[in-house]
């Protein structure tokens, strides 16, 4: 167990996190940076084998690594909070709890991935979950690739696939033309976004277009897609899809952190409702990185103290919210999606809970009690996202631990917990009102939450 204490804890080591921690650092105030993946940089500036990061992406690593008050934890989730102003942690050395005077929420943002027949089929992935895997080395040398969904996104991840060796033979947009042209024609705004649209143009791009069914047996084959009133079928070795990103906001929501419009609420120095809690970069609204690096600065200096360096940035923070907002209003998801999945199409894969075995009137947590739906390896932040947009449900209360961790990382939240269940049946394990669900249990060690 490995207790520390710093004065200010960033979670979330994207643009925002970084911004936020260089900011801070300013201050000699001790800072720690927690981040589930192996490398600074979040997914946007994710790092890998067959990565050239941008120069802004080094630069930032580079002057927070030259910091000689602050301390990185990658390969490191947070499980709970254990106490007041007070997070449990755990990664593969171990685990402890990091006591802290102010936080920064930089959590990022998630695929949304909404299911359709046939999307469970080894070749289909996420949009960007394609692009982390060519960013970790996949080679695509000759694959045909399909790319769906809604987004600025889609591009970026065409121009990965096209450097991977792969051949993108559609773009499928689902916004209409009209949408996009007056998008087009506004980006003299925003300068910087003209040029990189020119450099990311793909002559696959068709507006009006999303995806109706994957097709094959053991492996995707070919791919059914409407565009406009005409239903194709390409023949194709992979598809990506990607409906656009949600917020990640299950720690703030824990905390007590209010919610708005599916994310974390802040203020103008991007505060949060709880005192001494700072939120910046997606998980306050999904708006691209330049938004992330304004928003993770502000907070940063205001957590440390500098209100005056925090305000000076805010003529910054709104060029790119508005933009945040163009983005938002083009890509708004065209209603027909919610109706793609037939009743066998699986909403859960995990549990492989069907949209058939879903009563959309009855909200989630009865669909997790009579359906397992959530209960898997992903801890429901596929099929509870996409149910959300599919059926209107509201934001389920996310409850500890919010991640699955070890039985030894639980027990840091009470110092003596209930006693085990023996033997055959069901059972659980409380500590300190957190409940670990044994299906079976006859030792400690066949107990899994």
């Amino acid at each position: 167990m490995n207790n520390l204490q710093c004065e200010v804890l960033i979670i979330g080591a994207g643009p925002a996190g970084l911004a936020a921690a260089l900011a801070a650092g300013e201050s000699r105030q001790r800072i720690i940076m927690l981040d589930d993946n192996p490398r600074p940089g979040g997914q946007i500036w994710r790092d890998g084998p067959a990565v050239a990061l941008p120069a802004i992406a080094l630069r930032y690593r580079q002057a927070v690594d030259a910091l000689d008050n602050f301390t990185l934890l990658s390969a490191t989730k947070v499980v709970a909070q254990s106490g007041p102003q007070q997070l449990l942690y755990e990664n593969a050395q171990g685990c402890g709890t990091i006591d802290y005077q102010r936080l920064i929420l930089c959590c990022g943002a998630r695929e949304l991935l909404l299911p359709f027949p046939g999307w469970t089929l080894p070749g289909v992935t996420g949009a960007g979950g394609l692009q982390a895997q060519i960013k970790n080395g996949l080679s695509l040398q000759g694959e045909r690739i399909i790319i769906a969904g809604t987004g600025p996104l889609l591009l970026a991840v065409a121009d990965s696939v096209t450097k991977a060796g792969g051949k993108v033979i559609l773009l499928a947009e689902q916004a209409p033309m009209k949408r996009l042209a007056r998008f087009a024609s506004g980006l003299w705004h925003w300068p910087a976004k003209v040029r990189q649209s020119l450099r990311l143009i793909n002559r696959r791009y068709r507006p009006n277009s999303h995806v109706v069914e994957a097709l094959g047996e053991q492996r995707l084959t070919a791919v059914r897609v409407q565009q406009g009133d005409l239903v194709r079928t390409i023949a194709c070795d992979r598809l990506a899809c990607g409906f656009g990103l949600v917020a990640n906001i299950e720690l703030a929501m824990l905390l007590g952190c209010r919610i708005e419009n599916a994310a974390i609420a802040v203020d103008a120095l991007q505060q949060t409702s709880v005192a001494n809690l700072y939120a910046a970069g997606e998980c306050t609204g999904v708006g691209g990185s330049e938004l992330a690096l304004a928003e993770g600065a502000i907070a940063g200096y205001a957590a440390s103290g500098n209100i005056a360096r925090a305000k000076a940035l805010l003529a910054k923070r709104s060029v790119w919210q508005r933009f945040a907002a163009a983005v938002s209003q083009t890509f708004v998801l065209n209603p027909t999606l919610k109706t793609l999945g037939a009743a066998d199409t699986f909403l859960c894969r995990c549990e492989d809970v069907t949209l058939g075995e879903i009563d959309a009137k009855t909200g989630w947590a009865a669909a997790k009690l009579h359906s397992r739906c959530g209960m898997g390896a992903c801890q429901g932040k596929i099929c509870a996202t996409a149910a959300r947009h599919l059926f209107d449900w509201p934001i389920p209360q996310p409850r500890v631990p919010l991640t699955p961790a070890r039985l030894e990382t639980l027990a840091l939240l009470a110092p003596h917990p209930n006693p085990l269940p023996q033997g055959e049946g069901a059972g659980k394990v409380s500590f300190s009102g957190v409940e670990v669900i044994c299906d079976r249990v006859d030792t400690e060690e066949e107990c899994t939450k």
